[in-house]
């Protein structure tokens, strides 16, 4: 099966649920919760992303989100990219992080399965796209 993001109507709204590897819980730290808000508002401004609702949770992500303009498996990609790299930049900087020791060797665990993992991985690669078609899905979500 592809790794591709699956957006079939660009036009409706879609939940999305995606985690970190091994559900590490790393949105326990304000500064990390940071990074994705700004890069959140950074899509909104400058890649036509729509925000309909979104939760942070310790160790994953949900948006309901839609696009003006710029496909959506394109701003999910831009955003994991750079998250990817903002996050793990911190995670490695950041002196006061105690569970440093234990994350990165997670992160930095190659797979040797997956084509498109170098030498570190954040976020997994499946994301789950489901349209929002119906009131019945939307109420769910």
């Amino acid at each position: 099966m592809s790794r591709k993001y699956k957006f079939l109507d660009q036009t409706r709204p879609y939940f999305l649920s995606f985690a970190i590897v091994e559900w590490v819980d790393v949105f326990v730290r304000p500064n990390y919760v940071e990074i994705l808000l700004e890069s959140l508002r950074f899509c909104q401004k400058n890649k036509g992303l729509i925000l309909y609702a979104w939760c942070v949770m310790p160790s994953h992500l949900h948006l309901i989100m839609g696009t003006k303009s710029t496909p959506m498996q394109d701003i999910l990609r831009d955003f994991k990219s750079f998250t990817s790299r903002k996050l793990r930049e911190e995670i490695n900087s950041n002196i006061q992080e105690s569970r440093k020791k234990w994350m990165l060797p997670i992160f930095l665990r190659p797979d040797k399965q997956k084509a498109n993992t170098l030498n570190w991985q954040i976020w997994q690669n499946s994301n789950h796209p489901i349209e929002l078609e119906g009131n019945q899905i939307i109420d769910q979500k």
